[in-house]
């Protein structure tokens, strides 16, 4: 029997920023995203040329968009400037750059049913969406994978209380403009709520992020490739607490270093960070400054090759600065319980990702910024390490994730979702 092909699938206009081949988080949902949901719409993705890093190969240097198609969906691509992450003007410019190419992009893509951005970049993620809704007629569907201005104060990035003030509104304007708001955490939804006092807060929804179990599983301390990962960068015969994931403002890694600090002594113990982000020099510059012998720092690892590093970690730390709260979710924790890894959480109660630890006790948490707290929780992880508990903390993330965390699971609700618009 000769499987139809459905030929009546509506449009769909996704602005997602990063795309295949950035490693940036969200790219990496909004990937899997898209080629799951291919057989039921006709997808168009608007990002910028791969530029993560700052940097832009001479390939996308030539013209100001790049049209491409990638596993069924297309690709458009804005040519932006490179830009160094520990420089604020050449990223605003580099983002202005996008939203801006972004806004043009959109007349090249056609007729559209419906339109769907995230919260990236903070505030002007939204406004795309906006801008898309009217310029094609179609339903808007707005996912949140970070609040902001909320973020950015939880953080002190800007005190400025006008531009505060003014990202608020636009937001709020973005969320209000939306057919639909979708956000990944329980906690997020109340934020939501909050932002609108409880009065006409506007049509939304949870769904969780996920990862692909069939990409990211336990392995065996001894396969090949776990070993070799550990050998390459001087693990071997350790006890690994890694971090893995962006380094960047949200974590409070730097406060974190002065914890670690105190395992200076601990030869069995090594710190493992495996990323990049805009304060990966300050870390690396305490540790010299410290002399932290067991603290190590690793490079990005390639999608393909995620599965050995995760492995690689006993224990893996999921972070958020205080005050985080309802406003994201860190996406390492799936990568975390997909590998079957115990968690070390330092997480606001009542957060969804503390709240997915607790319920499944596949890990240990804290507060953030109770550094003795963290003290304490790390002396119990190298007391319980050979423990009937840490292997059942291992199975329990797993097994929760398989029932609830999939991409499968995820992806047909976000179809549902669009299409009850």
């Amino acid at each position: 029997m000769i499987e139809k092909v459905k030929t009546d699938k509506k449009k769909l206009l996704i602005y997602a920023h990063y795309y295949v081949p950035d490693v940036a988080s969200t790219g990496q949902i909004l990937r899997e995203l898209a080629e799951g949901m291919i057989d039921e719409f006709d997808i168009t993705i608007v990002c910028v040329v791969p530029s993560y890093t700052g940097k832009v190969t001479d390939e996308y240097k030539k013209k100001m968009f790049y049209k491409e198609e990638i596993n069924g969906v297309k690709v458009v691509r804005i040519r932006v400037p490179e830009f160094s992450k520990s420089n604020k003007l050449s990223r605003i410019k580099n983002i202005l750059s996008y939203f801006i190419g972004a806004m043009v992009a959109t007349f090249k893509v056609g007729k559209m049913d419906y339109v769907y951005s995230i919260s990236q970049p903070p505030i002007l993620g939204g406004l795309l969406g906006v801008w898309g809704k009217w310029m094609k007629r179609a339903k808007y569907i707005y996912n949140i994978q970070d609040f902001n201005p909320e973020q950015t104060m939880a953080v002190g990035y800007s005190k400025n209380k006008l531009i505060l003030k003014a990202m608020m509104w636009f937001d709020k304007f973005s969320c209000r403009q939306a057919d639909k708001v979708i956000v990944v955490g329980r906690d997020m939804v109340e934020t939501l709520k909050g932002r609108f006092k409880g009065r006409k807060v506007p049509n939304h929804t949870f769904i969780n992020n996920w990862i692909d179990e069939k990409e990211i599983y336990p392995l065996s301390a001894d396969h090949e490739k776990v070993v070799a990962f550990k050998e390459k960068y001087g693990l071997q015969d350790k006890f690994i607490i890694m971090y893995s994931g962006n380094l960047g403002l949200y974590y409070d890694l730097e406060n974190l270093m002065n914890v670690i600090e105190k395992f200076k002594n601990r030869e069995d113990v090594v710190f493992a960070f495996v990323g990049e982000g805009t304060i990966r020099e300050k870390l690396v510059q305490y540790k010299e400054k410290n002399n932290l012998q067991n603290v190590t720092f690793i490079p990005y690892q390639n999608k393909s090759d995620l599965i050995y590093s995760l492995n690689a970690g006993d224990v893996h730390w999921c972070l958020n600065a205080k005050g985080i709260k309802g406003v994201s979710v860190p996406s390492k924790l799936y990568g975390i319980i997909a590998a079957g890894k115990p968690i070390l959480g330092v997480l606001d109660k009542g957060s969804e990702a503390r709240l997915i630890i607790e319920e499944t006790q596949c890990g240990y948490v804290t507060e953030p910024s109770n550094y003795e707290g963290i003290e304490l929780v790390i002396e119990k992880i190298l007391v319980d390490k050979k423990s009937d508990l840490f292997t059942l903390m291992s199975k329990n993330g797993r097994v929760y994730l398989e029932g609830n965390l999939t991409k499968d699971v995820s992806i047909k609700k976000y179809i549902n979702e669009i299409l009850s618009c």
